[in-house]
């Protein structure tokens, strides 16, 4: 037994909001329900939207639950910041005070002003401009490949250095 679509709407006020909507897949969703009110079964729903009926299942327990604006998609949560507010004014306040002056015709940014923060879990490896972080294993040499050989990646943990990027 489908699940029913809430009574209080019907297809004409869910094409009225699909039509004032900026939301290209919020409207999708919206025209696939309407059908579903004027008639059509879910299966025709899902031909119309372009998904599967476990989809449109989904969009009408959503569409019960919030109304037409829980058919919008959601930024997903993702991970969270590793810089916290403090850490954040501090690098603010390093990109203002702007890099080093040029040495030999290039600009540097230092990284002892990344690495004083101490508490920032980022490896000097996720800075731009490292190839990796100096406790990292070692390259297996690949045939046909080129190794290149360079000087190992400072590394923030320890006494800090006073090495540029």
């Amino acid at each position: 037994m489908p699940i029913p679509l809430r009574v209080d709407f019907d297809a004409a006020q869910l094409r009225a909001v699909a039509r004032r909507t900026k939301d290209g897949a919020q409207a999708r969703r919206l025209l696939a329900l309407a059908a579903i009110y004027d008639g059509a079964t879910r299966t025709e729903a899902a031909k119309i939207g372009g998904v599967t009926l476990q989809i449109v299942r989904d969009w009408v327990v959503k569409l019960n639950t919030h109304g037409p604006a829980g058919l919008i998609d959601r930024k997903a949560p993702g991970r969270p910041s590793r810089l916290n507010d403090t850490h954040r004014a501090a690098l603010a306040g390093i990109v203002e005070r702007g890099p080093m002056p040029a040495i030999h015709g290039v600009v540097r940014w230092r990284i002892v002003d990344l690495c004083q923060w101490g508490s920032v879990p980022v490896g000097v490896g996720r800075v731009p401009g490292q190839r990796g972080q100096a406790d990292a294993q070692p390259r297996v040499a690949q045939p046909g490949v080129s190794q290149a050989v360079g000087a190992p990646a400072p590394s923030c943990a320890g006494p800090s250095r006073h090495t540029d990027i």
